[in-house]
C-alpha cells in the first residue's frame, strides 16, 4: 500500500458534522484533493480518511462557571471536557492544514502541528452572540474577546458569513475575514406556479431570540395566507408553545418536523415564499445572512425579509422578494397582503435566474483558495 501524496487536512468543530450544512461544504470542496481528517462530533461524515470522535454528551458551551466568572480564562478553556476531549485526542498530530470552525475551535486547532498553516472559519461574531442577555454581557462576552484576542487573531486566514460580522472582527481584533455566505449547493429546478392563497414557509431553528410566534400571529392576521414551519427542536419548551398556538389556527398554520438537508430543497418546493423576521435583538441577528435565504432561493421561492442590512440587500438587489417595513407582525401582514399570484411568480423567477449565482459552488472557491495556499507552504 503506498503512502499517500496528497496534502492532509484537519477539520475542527464541536458540531455534529454529519448534518452541519457548512461544514459538510467544506468537506466536499477538498475531499478531491486532500486526505481529509475531522475532529468533532457525531459519525464520521464521507469523503473524510478519518474521524476523531468528540463524545456527544461533552458540548462545547459547558465551560467551568466559577474559572468564567473569576476571568481564568486559559483555565476554563482547558476545563471544557470538550476542549480537553478533542485536545487529548489530537496530542502528537500534525497535518498540511488546519481548519477551525468558530472560536472555540481554534485554540484546540492550534495544539496541533499545522506546517502550512490554520485557516478559522468564524460562523458567528460570537462575542456579542447573545448579548441581549446580562450574564452573556457580564460574563461570556469578555472570555470570548480573550479568545479572539489571544486564539483567532493568531491563526493564518480567516472566513465569516456576513460582511457586518467581518468588519467588526477587524475594527476590535485587527483581522478581516473573508466573506463565504450560508449559501446552499445549486438545484437544478424549476419555479411552481403560486397558489392561492399563497403558501408561506419557513425552515430553521427553534429559538425564542427569533421571535417565531410573530410569524404565525402575522399570518392569522393576513387575508388568507397559510404557514408551514420545519423547525428544529433547539429549545424545545419553546417548540412546544409554538405546536400549541399553531394547533388553535384551524389549519392555518402547521408544524413539522425537520427534513434531512439534501432534502430540505425539494421539500421547500412546494410553498411560495420563504419569511425570515429576524428582530435585532443582538449584533448577531442584526447582520445575519443565513443560509435559509439561500434554501429557499435554490427551491425556487419568493422571500420576505426584515429589514436586516445583508437580507435586505440580497431581497432588493437581486429581486427575490419584499421587505418588511420593520420587524413587527403588523407590517409582516401588510407585506403579505401586498403579494398576488404575480409579484409572487415573479419573484420565484427572480430566484430561478439568480439561483445559479447565489449557490454555494461561487463561495466554497473562497475557502478553496485560502487553504490552497497555506498547503503551499507547507
Amino acid at each position: 500500500m503506498t503512502e499517500s501524496v496528497r496534502p492532509s487536512l484537519l477539520i475542527v468543530s464541536f458540531s455534529p458534522i454529519v448534518s452541519d450544512a457548512r461544514l459538510l461544504k467544506q468537506i466536499a470542496v477538498f475531499r478531491d484533493d486532500y486526505d481529509i481528517t475531522t475532529c468533532g462530533h457525531g459519525e464520521q461524515p464521507d469523503g473524510t480518511v478519518e474521524h476523531i470522535r468528540i463524545p456527544d454528551e461533552l458540548a462545547i458551551w459547558r465551560y467551568p462557571r466559577p474559572l468564567v466568572m473569576a476571568r481564568q480564562y486559559r483555565r476554563a478553556y482547558r476545563g471544557n471536557a470538550a476542549v480537553a476531549a478533542a485536545r487529548t485526542a489530537l496530542t502528537g498530530r500534525s497535518f498540511d492544514v488546519v481548519i477551525a470552525n468558530d472560536v472555540d475551535a481554534v485554540g484546540v486547532a492550534q495544539t496541533v502541528t499545522a506546517r502550512g498553516g490554520l485557516h478559522a472559519d468564524l460562523h458567528e461574531y460570537s462575542p456579542r452572540q447573545h448579548e441581549e442577555l446580562l450574564r452573556f454581557r457580564l460574563f461570556v462576552k469578555p472570555f470570548y474577546e480573550w479568545m479572539c484576542r489571544t486564539q483567532v487573531a493568531k491563526a493564518d486566514s480567516w472566513t465569516t458569513v456576513s460582511n457586518g460580522l467581518a468588519r467588526e472582527y477587524a475594527r476590535k481584533f485587527g483581522f478581516t475575514p473573508q466573506l463565504v455566505t450560508n449559501a446552499a449547493p445549486y438545484v437544478t429546478a424549476e419555479p411552481t406556479p403560486a397558489h392561492t392563497p399563497v403558501r408561506l414557509v419557513h425552515s430553521g431553528a427553534a429559538l425564542r431570540n427569533r421571535h417565531l410566534d410573530m410569524l404565525i400571529e402575522a399570518t392569522l392576521a393576513s387575508r388568507d395566507a397559510t404557514l408551514d414551519l420545519y423547525l428544529t427542536p433547539n429549545d424545545p419548551a419553546y417548540l412546544d408553545e409554538l405546536r400549541a398556538q399553531a394547533a388553535s389556527t384551524a389549519g392555518r398554520v402547521t408544524l413539522h418536523d425537520p427534513v434531512p438537508y439534501a432534502a430540505l430543497a425539494g421539500t421547500l418546493r412546494g410553498f411560495d415564499v420563504g419569511v425570515h423576521i429576524l428582530p435585532p435583538v443582538n449584533f448577531n441577528n442584526r447582520w445575519a445572512l443565513p443560509n435559509k435565504i439561500f434554501d429557499y432561493v435554490q427551491a425556487r421561492l419568493g422571500v420576505i425579509v426584515g429589514p436586516s442590512p445583508e437580507m435586505a440587500e440580497y431581497v432588493r438587489g437581486h429581486g427575490i422578494g419584499l421587505v418588511t417595513d420593520d420587524f413587527t407582525a403588523a407590517a409582516l401582514t401588510r407585506t403579505i397582503d401586498a403579494l398576488t399570484p404575480q409579484t409572487v411568480d415573479a419573484a420565484k423567477q427572480a430566484s430561478h435566474a439568480h439561483a445559479r449565482e447565489l449557490s454555494s459552488e461561487s463561495q466554497v472557491l473562497v475557502w478553496k483558495k485560502a487553504v490552497d495556499a497555506l498547503a503551499a507552504r507547507a
